[in-house]
Formats: structure tokens, C-alpha cells, sequence
């Protein structure tokens, strides 16, 4: 089955019979004016390796230009993005902090979660404190931060076997969320080892 991913003016199309490829490309040419740039090695800052046994997506680049820019590229690194059993709550602890800077963090943070699922549900977490953070949310998002920088060759590898099994995950904490007793849910689906969508 063939792919076809558009995004505003870039196309990603994939199959593996190059006569579709070619006769689609073809098609596409005649109609609009186009470069063909052959195989895909960058696609909206996302680093793509293609080799024989599969294609590799990393941010690294991103990641470590995001750690230099909110002077975290000497902070030591540490090993999960959250503590186990945190709980936030709006009244938090410590003074508020700029809520335009933290925003700028959090929204750098959730562009690496195009090929980090591992950081998406503290992700989820910190955003909920978006509009008045305090010095403790600030603390989380800087260890999400100090993870990064342990983990700036992290992404996600898509195997070229011929064996592929689909597989969903899914979790819930149930009232989880300290102030409005929302609870939070997640999710993944693997294609093989590699997660293919998540939430």
C-alpha cells in the first residue's frame, strides 16, 4: 500500500515498487513544479537514516540547540523524565514563574515528542500548569530537561522485517489529576519493537 504524507508544501511518498514511485512522480511533476530531493534525510527538523535493516528518526540536532538555548547543555543528566509518583497542583510550591518563558520551554519540549514518546505523559503533565507555574513546575520541566540531555541519540527505529504484528498498550490513572479529579489515560500502538502513534 502506498503513503503519501503532505505538509503544507512538502510530500513524503513511499512504496516499495519504484515503478509506482516513479510513475508517480511523473504524474506529479507534470502538474506542479517540484524537486525531487531522492531519499528523505531531514523532513521538518526530524533527522531520517535509511539503511537496509530499517529507517531511524532522531531529533538530536534539535534537542541539543534546545539545551543551549535555555542554558541547559551542563546540567547534569538524569534517568527517567519525571519522578515516580509526583503530584503536581496549580497551587504548587514556591514563587510563579514567567509563564511566556515556561511556555517557550514546554512547546520546544513537545516538538521532541515527534520522535520521543517516552517524554509525552510528563509533557502532558507540565502543560496543564502552562498558564501560572510555579518555581515546582519549573523543577519538573528542568529534570525533563536534564533526561534530554542523556538521551539526545534517542528516537525511534522502524525494523525492515518482513514479520510485523501490530500491538496496543493502553493505561489509566483514574481522578489522577490533583485539582480537577481528571484522570489520565495513554496509549500506544507498536508496529514490531517501534511505536507508531501514541497519546
Amino acid at each position: 500500500m502506498p503513503i503519501l504524507c503532505l505538509y503544507v508544501d512538502d510530500v513524503i511518498f513511499t512504496r516499495s515498487n519504484l515503478k509506482m514511485i516513479g510513475d508517480f512522480k511523473h504524474i506529479m511533476m507534470k502538474e506542479f513544479d517540484m524537486t525531487d530531493l531522492s531519499l528523505m534525510s531531514y523532513f521538518l527538523g526530524i533527522k531520517v537514516i535509511q539503511g537496509d535493516d530499517g529507517i531511524f528518526l532522531h531529533q538530536r540536532k534539535f534537542a541539543v540547540e534546545f539545551l543551549k538555548k535555555f542554558k541547559m547543555k551542563d546540567s547534569n543528566p538524569v534517568k527517567t523524565p519525571i519522578e515516580i509518583g509526583i503530584k503536581l497542583t496549580m497551587e504548587g510550591d514556591g514563587q510563579t514563574v514567567d509563564a511566556t518563558y515556561f511556555k517557550k520551554i514546554v512547546g520546544s519540549l513537545r516538538y521532541l515528542t515527534c520522535t520521543r514518546p517516552n517524554i509525552c505523559y510528563a509533557m502532558g503533565l507540565v502543560s496543564r500548569y502552562m498558564e501560572s507555574p510555579r518555581q515546582v513546575h519549573l523543577q519538573v520541566v528542568k529534570r525533563i530537561m536534564r533526561y534530554i540531555k542523556g538521551t539526545t541519540t534517542f528516537g525511534l527505529f522502524y525494523s525492515s522485517s518482513k514479520k510485523i504484528e501490530i500491538v496496543e498498550y493502553s493505561d489509566s490513572n483514574w481522578g489522577g489529576d490533583s485539582n480537577k479529579r481528571k484522570s489520565t489515560s495513554g496509549n500506544c500502538f507498536m508496529i514490531g519493537n517501534t511505536v507508531c502513534l501514541w497519546s
